[in-house]
């Protein structure tokens, strides 16, 4: 990981004083740098660090707190370091809503982003396009079936062919983070600091929460700040977690089996 530091050192123009491996990093590599100024950096890897650097930047255009992007490559990211501690108490959490909030209120012309993005070996296809239950069958649920076990991909083939009934055809196309789980949620003495690791593309709002949920709870204040969902999102709601939990299962092996068959008798599939 050196050359990695020795690498995020070079796209700032300055020399490397020292370096440490930070966890959270399931899929890139993330490090402190300090450089011959004393200054301290944060750099990651990733599967293409110049369009998270463009989500980013594109998080913070629509209100959401984010790091600052310092500089990028095709290889290296460098973000400036924050300070961070712990989880959102509720003020955080309302903070958390009305960032989302806000941000959801980013909208696109059509569903999906203007290029491909990845999760490690996973592959995140972004084709645009107008129909939301096409975009979610067509490049969230169908990819991946030839990888996973034929019970399960026939029990989703099934739920892909009926997402016409059971999502909204054309709801707002939001700005999504795209991976907001908790540990993406960055907070200091309990009030949110930053949200990172983006795989942004438009689709409907929902998508967001329900990733927000899949791991853990959300705290009563953002509710109340974010505000009333369409009807039925209950319902959607499994829909929704049934991608990020089949990436699970392609990422980390086949204690996610039983996360994606639940959710699959949860969404009645």
């Amino acid at each position: 990981m050196e050359h990695l530091a020795q690498a995020g050192a070079a796209l700032l123009g300055e020399t490397l004083r020292d370096w440490q491996a930070l966890s959270g990093g399931d899929i890139s590599s993330v490090l402190r740098i300090t450089t011959g100024s004393g200054r301290r950096s944060v750099v990651k890897n990733g599967p293409a660090p110049r369009t998270e650097a463009a989500m980013l930047q594109c998080l913070a255009q629509a209100g959401a707190p984010t790091p600052q992007v310092r500089a990028a490559s095709a290889e290296t990211l460098v973000l400036n370091e924050l300070r961070h501690d712990g989880g959102l108490d509720q003020r955080g959490w309302a903070e958390l809503g009305q960032v989302l909030r806000t941000m959801h209120a980013h909208h696109g012309t059509r569903y999906g982003w203007h290029e491909d993005y990845a999760f490690g070996p996973v592959p995140v296809h972004n084709a645009e396009m107008r129909n939301w239950p096409d975009f979610w069958a067509e490049c969230r649920l169908l990819p991946e079936l030839d990888r996973i076990s034929a019970g399960l991909s026939r029990r989703i083939e099934a739920l892909a062919k009926d997402l016409p009934n059971r999502l909204p055809a054309a709801p707002p196309a939001a700005l999504l983070h795209g991976d907001l789980w908790t540990g993406n949620v960055m907070a200091y003495r309990g009030g949110l600091c930053a949200l990172i690791d983006p795989a942004c593309y438009y689709g409907d709002g929902e998508v967001d929460l329900a990733m927000l949920q899949l791991f853990g709870r959300i705290g009563e204040s953002f509710h109340e700040s974010y505000g009333t969902l369409a009807p039925h999102a209950d319902e959607r709601r499994a829909i929704y977690q049934l991608w990020p939990a089949i990436v699970h299962l392609r990422l980390f092996g086949a204690g996610y089996r039983n996360m994606v068959d639940g959710l699959l008798t949860q969404a009645r599939a």
